[in-house]
């Protein structure tokens, strides 16, 4: 169905509504953290219910909601991460292990910072061609085999204390991909921190931790273009509604994938991707979904 417009920027949650929104905050929260593309998601959950596309711009704001529950989640870790830096640099011991990892997530963030800001005229814009059916189900099958590979033929036996730098970027530049509606954040974070044989449950804390600083800046981003682009107080408690549900459904989404990746492994991610995919070229074959 057709999304709604504010200056160029696709926001068409203003017409959903505060129930509407809160449903799809539901989605966007479980499915934004777990490795199985929110944007697939929120594009199949709106059609069969027969409602409007919330729009990219929703999507980018709710980065918000998962920054909450990832630093809620792992707080004892960004804590430590934080105030070891900090007491680093006042000792000037920059071989202190807390300080180095911290400064890889930073580098580890420029190349999603540079390709964000190359592609945000196309990836928020109304009609962005990036978020067709098509490109989201072939980006969720092709993601799927990458993490059935990583499973396969990957050790994990690494542990956070093994990282180097070299890993950081591999995984910053996996995280590029996430900007490919279909492929997700987490998705593609993971995998890449699986092929390094890092650990199921220490690859997904890396992924967590590392996305923190281009979760925080899409989602502040986002909010900005919207305060830009003269947002109403309807339009803002819509998406305030969004938020709070988002947060705590992510906050729930990472407990569940921390517990599935200790005990199991990526498996159930690895079919559910690929049946997402599958039942997107399907819909849009038959014509179910448009």
């Amino acid at each position: 169905m057709a999304t709604a417009c504010t200056l160029g920027l696709d926001t068409g949650f203003i017409d959903l509504g505060y129930a509407k929104v809160a449903v799809l905050g539901v989605v966007q929260g479980i499915t934004e953290l777990l490795p199985i593309s929110s944007t697939a998601h929120m594009r199949i959950v709106p059609a069969l219910l027969g409602w409007k596309d919330p729009g990219s711009a929703f999507s980018a704001a709710m980065q918000l909601a998962a920054l909450a529950a990832v630093v809620s989640y792992f707080w004892v870790d960004v804590r430590a991460l934080a105030t070891g830096s900090i007491r680093a640099v006042v000792r000037r011991d920059f071989e202190d292990w807390t300080f180095r990892f911290a400064t890889w997530i930073v580098f580890a963030t420029i190349p999603i910072a540079l390709a964000g800001m190359a592609l945000s005229g196309v990836l928020n814009a109304c009609g962005s061609p990036l978020r067709t059916l098509p490109v989201i189900g072939i980006s969720c099958i092709v993601m799927a085999a990458l993490l059935a590979i990583a499973e396969l033929y990957c050790n994990h036996t690494r542990t956070l204390e093994h990282v180097s730098l070299k890993d950081a970027m591999i995984v910053g530049l996996a995280q590029v991909g996430a900007l490919i509606p279909g492929v997700s954040r987490s998705g593609s974070t993971l995998t890449a921190a699986l092929f390094l044989d890092l650990k199921r449950e220490q690859a997904a804390q890396f992924s967590f931790l590392l996305g923190l600083p281009a979760i925080a800046g899409a989602g502040f981003y986002e909010l900005y273009k919207l305060f830009k682009a003269h947002l109403d107080g309807h339009g803002w408690s819509i998406l305030a509604v969004g938020l709070v549900v988002a947060s705590i459904s992510a906050f729930v989404a990472i407990w569940s994938l921390m517990r599935i990746l200790e005990r199991f492994s990526a498996w159930p991610f690895v079919i559910y991707r690929a049946f997402i995919g599958v039942l997107l070229l399907a819909g849009v074959a038959t014509g179910l979904l448009a």
